[in-house]
């Protein structure tokens, strides 16, 4: 899959069928968008593609806001590589790229920089500066210009709407597992591993340490995971991972602690994928480190009979 950043670059008319959208989270409704695209460039003859924005509009204009994403861009590009997709135009979003009118984004983006064949988004999806752009735009500015516009409807699941700020509510809250259910796979932190304090070591459960950056936060407590180097073909390893500040060893900054299963390997400077399948308890502050390690040996045997079970459908 081709990445191409910029949308006036000769290289870029690829006269492709594109689903527009910010896809946060890659998830069952986004795919059926993107499933969409494809089929109608398969119809075409046509190459099949997305345009996204990167950063996520919402970076730009409310900058204060705590950390959102489901999908940073390395996760989304790997997901929608995934999907067969022939090419992904990530547009720098700043300032001056919000103020282009919707007119002037079809006009001279879709039209003018991609030559695009046929366009597919979600019957809500907007654009534009002040939000003027819709689909019915679209419709009549693509039969003026010569492309095709397709509106998808929205993915239902347990009688609501499948979205991006449904999932983020859900791992708010702990459910890693109905998050899943939305996304159609488990919801995953990546990040490079980085040298802690050893403390795990030293009472028997050494960890991979991964900062979030700019991904969304879970709640705080403690998981069952499976995880894998981000490379082809990697083996996955099951295991308990603390998402916390560390209280019981005055920690103050937020990490992702991995504990893996049946692994002895060296992880450091090493890029893991992380995928949260249920959520075992609350962070808690123990009385030393020995009340602590016995805590982590019950919330490791709990999370490998959840992870090993025949029946698991976490």
């Amino acid at each position: 899959m081709r990445i191409i950043r910029h949308w006036d670059e000769t290289a870029a008319r690829l006269g492709a069928v594109l689903a527009l959208g910010n896809f946060d989270g890659v998830h069952l409704g986004h795919r059926a968008v993107i499933a969409a695209a494809r089929a109608q460039a398969a119809r075409l003859g046509a190459p099949a593609g997305v345009l996204t924005f990167e950063p996520h509009p919402r970076q730009l204009f409310r900058p204060e806001d705590p950390p959102f994403r489901l999908t940073p861009f390395r996760i989304k590009a790997r997901l929608m590589g995934e999907m067969g997709l022939d090419v992904l135009y990530a547009l720098p979003f700043d300032r001056a790229f919000s103020e282009r009118s919707a007119g002037s984004f079809v006009d001279e983006v879709l039209v003018g920089g991609f030559g695009v064949r046929h366009v597919v988004a979600g019957e809500d999806f907007v654009f534009g500066h002040g939000r003027g752009g819709s689909m019915d735009l679209l419709a009549a500015r693509g039969a003026e210009l010569g492309f095709g516009v397709t509106a998808t409807g929205p993915v239902m699941q347990d009688g609501a709407v499948i979205s991006s700020s449904r999932i983020r509510r859900l791992l708010a809250e702990g459910a890693p597992a109905a998050a899943a259910r939305l996304l159609g796979r488990p919801w995953e932190i990546e990040g490079r591993v980085e040298h802690g304090h050893r403390r795990g070591r030293t009472i028997g459960f050494p960890t991979a340490n991964i900062a979030l950056g700019d991904c969304l936060r879970p709640a705080v407590g403690v998981y069952a995971v499976e995880a894998r180097l981000d490379a082809p073909d990697a083996p996955a390893w099951k295991g308990v991972a603390n998402f916390g500040r560390r209280p019981t060893v005055d920690g103050t900054s937020l990490w992702l602690e991995v504990h893996l299963f049946d692994y002895a390997g060296d992880l450091y400077g090493r890029h893991l994928r992380v995928g949260l399948r249920e959520y075992l308890r609350g962070e808690r502050k123990f009385d030393g480190l020995a009340a602590l390690t016995a805590q982590i040996a019950e919330d490791a045997a709990q999370a490998r009979a959840l992870l090993e079970a025949p029946a698991a459908t976490v």
